[in-house]
């Protein structure tokens, strides 16, 4: 006898609702990769809105015609970078009239790395509405995948293009207390990862591609395993790295010490022993100890000289 628990699966029906949206300005989620990944309330939303708007017209029709959403005569507004100044007082216009409108990004979650940024902005500052339609991040998915403590994270975005202000850029986000999520082009992955390497060699990274889609691939190494691995070379698609947090520092006592006189010269003793204690990793209380400590000694060192 088949139980319920041996049956294979089979076709579930489901349907795309029809019901009125409140006005506003939606932020519709989209897939990143695999089309099925797009949420039922997602297709709910591009087929009731009065109004469209995308990034790319194309990308969202041929998605609308993937899942059956007809277009019924509605127009699709091209909103992006390039002509968003022009763009964005025809929708806030609607908006004002109290229509509904869908806007999504290419893929992915509207304003991360995104232009929908300034349209939500603006139609918030107006007093317009705008309602999140959650869905696919290739950010938060490449967090998922990589392993990395996710309790305390950071979305960093895209890199500078050039050299130097790529490497000062990574030296300042590195620094941060937290799992940091990057976005760069396949063609840059490997002088960022040099970059890396000069700034902590055994710091965990993941690099992730084509997330969601047929050749998806999640590499992991330090930032000195990486630069070896052939996998990187040429390596091809959309790339998300995320980084691990920065290895604890191991201060000793004669490093506490001179990063307490430093501070100090321009600073309370509650303010340097803050500031060292955040750039070591150490105690706030033992450090302050240690800050007391100083002066008192500084102090009899003066009487005595």
């Amino acid at each position: 006898m088949r139980t319920g628990r041996d049956e294979p699966a089979r076709r579930i029906p489901a349907h795309v609702e029809a019901a009125a949206l409140l006005p506003g300005l939606y932020l519709v989620a989209t897939p990143i990769g695999t089309a099925r990944d797009i949420t039922l309330r997602a297709l709910d939303v591009l087929n009731s809105a009065e109004l469209l708007a995308a990034e790319d017209t194309r990308v969202m029709r041929h998605l609308m015609d993937i899942h059956g959403i007809p277009l019924r005569g509605r127009r699709i507004i091209a909103y992006h970078d390039h002509n968003a100044d022009r763009q964005r007082p025809v929708i806030m216009a609607a908006l004002r009239q109290g229509r509904s409108l869908a806007y999504a990004s290419d893929a992915g979650t509207p304003l991360v790395a995104d232009p929908g940024f300034r349209l939500a902005r603006d139609a918030a500052m107006q007093g317009s509405r705008v309602h999140a339609v959650p869905g696919p991040s290739a950010a938060l998915a490449a967090l998922s995948l990589s392993g990395l403590p996710s309790d305390r994270f950071l979305f960093a975005g895209f890199p500078p293009t050039g050299k130097s202000a790529r490497a000062s850029w990574l030296r300042q986000w590195t620094m941060i207390d937290a799992t940091v999520i990057l976005f760069e082009s396949p063609r840059r992955v490997n002088h960022m990862l040099e970059e890396l390497f000069d700034i902590e060699p055994n710091r965990i990274i993941v690099v992730t591609r084509e997330l969601t889609k047929k050749f998806e691939e999640v590499i992991r190494g330090t930032a000195a395993e990486l630069l070896s691995d052939p996998r990187l070379n040429g390596i091809k698609g959309e790339v998300v790295v995320v980084l691990d947090r920065p290895a604890p520092v191991m201060a000793d006592a004669g490093t506490v010490q001179a990063a307490l006189e430093e501070k100090l010269r321009t600073m309370t003793v509650k303010d340097a022993a803050r500031d060292v204690a955040a750039e070591l990793g150490l105690s706030r209380r033992d450090v302050y100890q240690a800050a007391i400590d100083l002066t008192a000694q500084k102090g009899v060192d003066d009487r005595e000289s």
